[in-house]
């Protein structure tokens, strides 16, 4: 048996990873938002010091020799912030760092300033440059397209490494599947190889017993070649894993009463099998019935288990929501299983039994999804209730 306590550290093991990769994440953002405050505030003192520039030079002598200075390495020194000087009616007079279409009429630059005016007003207050009773101007800016680029970087990075991750994780899971497939497919190979010998040596007892004056209308002769033929039918299974199965249309009321017809005489007889139908006899469905009986002996025996010998089996074969699909659905009267486990059940190795490798639920969901191409699932339970598993397969 596998421990169970395997999957809960998975659990852990996947919340901590993602523990680490939104730590790692946080701490991106945070930084950055702080090298974008640093900036945002240089840029703030680069368009304060650009104002004081613009007010000396116009309270300044027309012939000082600092206005050349003020020009060259104040006013001129802004390179990377978009700046618009307006009038006191916010009309503009003068722009720079602003990218505008060439060769345009002077109307449709002022329209063209005054939207990047409105927009300059969502992220600052503009800054006053006045000389009471002369003049007054102001200074609409906005932030520098290194400062936008670095706002939104981590933001990018987050989204290229999330997809990044993705793409690892389904990678991974892909290959990790295939050489669970392997494994799987190997195993049921081998197995069928090593029934093969003692099968063939069973099948010539039989045969021998069966021609045998000593043994005749001895029943447990009849019940031996039962038992032979139930062991081919379970080496062809084992054989068909790994291949293309044929799916073949049969009656699946007739499948399923030959699968319950073998397992009634070998459960407790205190289990009550019931078969019913929304369908008429003759309504089939595509299945390869080795396979499929398996998958019904495998829930059918998890439920005598979860019964404890003692209770009844129901099986429905009902509607589907599916289009061009038919529903077949298992329930007992078990124990029921939590809602938190209804999936885990699925999950190889998991088991409650003390003894067992918890792959038949495993194994059941395989043959139904990737050899019949349809669905297996719980399709509810009840604690102390019971438990209703549902098939969806294709008409």
């Amino acid at each position: 048996m596998i421990p169970t306590s395997i999957y809960s550290k998975k659990a852990r093991i996947k919340l901590l990873i993602m523990t680490v990769a939104l730590v790692i994440g946080a701490s991106t953002v945070i930084y950055t938002n702080l090298l974008v405050a640093k900036l945002s505030e240089r840029e703030q003192q680069l368009i304060d010091l650009y104002a004081k520039g613009l007010r000396y030079m116009n309270n300044a002598d027309i012939n000082s020799g600092n206005l050349v200075f003020i020009q060259e390495e104040i006013i001129d020194a802004n390179r990377s912030v978009p700046v618009i000087l307006t009038d006191e009616n916010e009309e503009p007079i003068a722009y720079k760092n602003l990218t505008l279409p060439q060769k345009i009429s002077k109307k449709r630059e002022n329209n063209l300033l005054r939207r990047e005016i409105a927009k300059m007003k969502l992220q600052h207050k503009p800054i006053v440059v006045e000389e009471p009773g002369v003049f007054k101007n102001y200074i609409f800016y906005k932030d520098s397209e290194l400062l936008t680029q670095l706002r939104y970087y981590p933001y990018v990075q987050l989204t290229v490494i999330a997809c990044l991750s993705l793409i690892a994780y389904y990678a991974f899971s892909y290959s990790r599947k295939a050489e669970q497939n392997r494994v799987w497919v190997g195993l049921a190979k081998e197995t069928a190889h090593q029934l093969g010998t003692p099968l063939s040596s069973l099948m010539a007892w039989y045969e021998y017993m069966k021609g045998s004056p000593r043994f005749d209308n001895e029943p447990i002769v009849e019940e031996l070649g039962k038992d032979v033929r139930r062991l081919e039918i379970i080496t062809e299974r084992f054989s068909n894993i790994g291949s293309v199965p044929i799916l073949k249309d049969e009656p699946l009321k007739k499948v399923v009463e030959n699968a319950i017809g073998y397992l009634r005489n070998r459960v407790s007889q205190k289990v009550a099998f019931y078969i019913e139908s929304e369908f008429p006899e003759e309504t089939t469905a595509k299945v390869n019935i080795p396979l499929f009986e398996w998958v019904i002996e495998n829930i059918c025996k998890n439920a005598v288990d979860a019964m404890e010998g003692k209770g009844s089996i129901t099986l429905r074969i009902t509607k589907s929501n599916t289009k061009n699909a038919i529903a077949l659905d298992i329930q007992d009267t078990g124990k029921g299983i939590p809602k938190t486990k209804q999936e885990e059940v699925f999950v190889p190795g998991f088991t409650t039994k003390k003894r067992g490798w918890g792959l038949g639920l495993a194994l059941a969901r395989r043959i139904i999804e990737n050899y019949h191409q349809g669905r297996l699932f719980v399709k509810n339970s009840e604690v102390g209730k019971g438990t209703t598993f549902r098939m969806v397969l294709n008409r």
